[in-house]
């Protein structure tokens, strides 16, 4: 056989051999779904949770005058300034004056209660809780193929029947 005979032989048994691969390298087919599983995952997502209480609280209460004291200390002090001679006198003077400021002091607030009202107040009170969530995460198949059986797990559920690429390549040794 001469060069050019032989060089043709070769492209065409090289040609042939890889138009045989191209259509038998793979192709698709369906396989009939047995069972499909969904997988299902447990998420939480804690959330919070708010609301509001009423308290009682005791509001301030109003301030006390201190003119009845004043003038009560200075009317008591002269009172007990008239009283008595020498050390005496300035004994009675401060007693006087401090007598006369504690009965101002009860005169000028005898209205005047000692604590203010009772108010409510908006508490508002919050806590973290727990919030589970089933989410699918994909699905297991099993699926029957050429009376064979073969699982795999798809992220969709495929319904009756499964799409399948079949590869086929030579044994090796």
């Amino acid at each position: 056989m001469n060069l050019q005979a032989k060089l043709i032989a070769s492209a065409l048994s090289l040609s042939a051999m890889q138009f045989a691969q191209a259509q038998a390298a793979d192709f698709e087919d369906f396989g009939r779904v047995v069972r499909v599983t969904p997988q299902v995952e447990q998420i939480n997502r804690p959330r919070q949770e708010c609301r509001t209480e009423y308290v009682q609280v005791q509001q301030p209460a109003p301030e006390r005058s201190v003119g009845g004291a004043i003038i009560g200390g200075l009317v008591g002090g002269l009172a007990g300034n008239q009283v008595g001679g020498g050390t005496g006198r300035s004994v009675a003077t401060a007693a006087g004056a401090i007598a006369g400021a504690l009965v101002g002091d009860r005169v000028d607030n005898a209205n005047t209660p000692n604590s203010g009202p009772v108010g409510q107040q908006a508490v508002k009170q919050c806590r973290t809780v727990d919030h589970w969530e089933s989410r699918t995460s994909g699905y297991e198949v099993t699926y029957d193929y050429r009376g064979r059986n073969y699982t795999s797990v798809m992220s969709y559920d495929p319904g009756e029947r499964v799409r399948l690429r079949v590869v086929v390549e030579p044994m090796q040794r």
